[in-house]
């Protein structure tokens, strides 16, 4: 089983910046797609960014309308999420998780991790 570590979260203010990363144990890494989820207070867990095995196609939700990028270190068995333009609704757990390929990118293969809290203040 792949377990998942996410980091980076924190307090910011409306506008601003963060970098999320999410590191995967295991040799196999570079063979998933994978994709960060969020779960905002009181609501459902719903998939933000995915990105390809080589990192070559990338797929966003339409809230994120160019706000985030989405990368990948194979090297380093990581994921990111540069998130910019920041809002209030853009708070909340943010988590990674793998795919098959970047066709079934919402879906989610392993056990969740712990998550990291992003907290945006207006």
């Amino acid at each position: 089983q792949v377990q998942l570590v996410e980091s980076g979260g924190g307090l910011v203010q409306a506008g601003g910046t963060v970098r999320l990363a999410c590191t995967a144990s295991g040799p196999t890494f570079s063979t998933y797609t994978m994709t960060w989820f969020r779960q905002a207070p009181g609501k459902e867990r719903e998939p933000v960014a995915g990105i390809s095995r080589d990192g070559g196609n990338t797929w966003y939700g339409g809230f994120v309308k160019g706000r985030f990028i989405i990368s990948r270190d194979n090297a380093k068995n990581t994921v990111y999420l540069r998130m910019n333009s920041l809002k209030a609704e853009d708070t909340g757990v943010y988590y990674c998780n793998g795919a098959l390929d970047i066709a079934t990118v919402t879906s989610a293969l392993w056990s969740w991790g712990q998550g990291t809290q992003g907290t945006v203040s207006s």
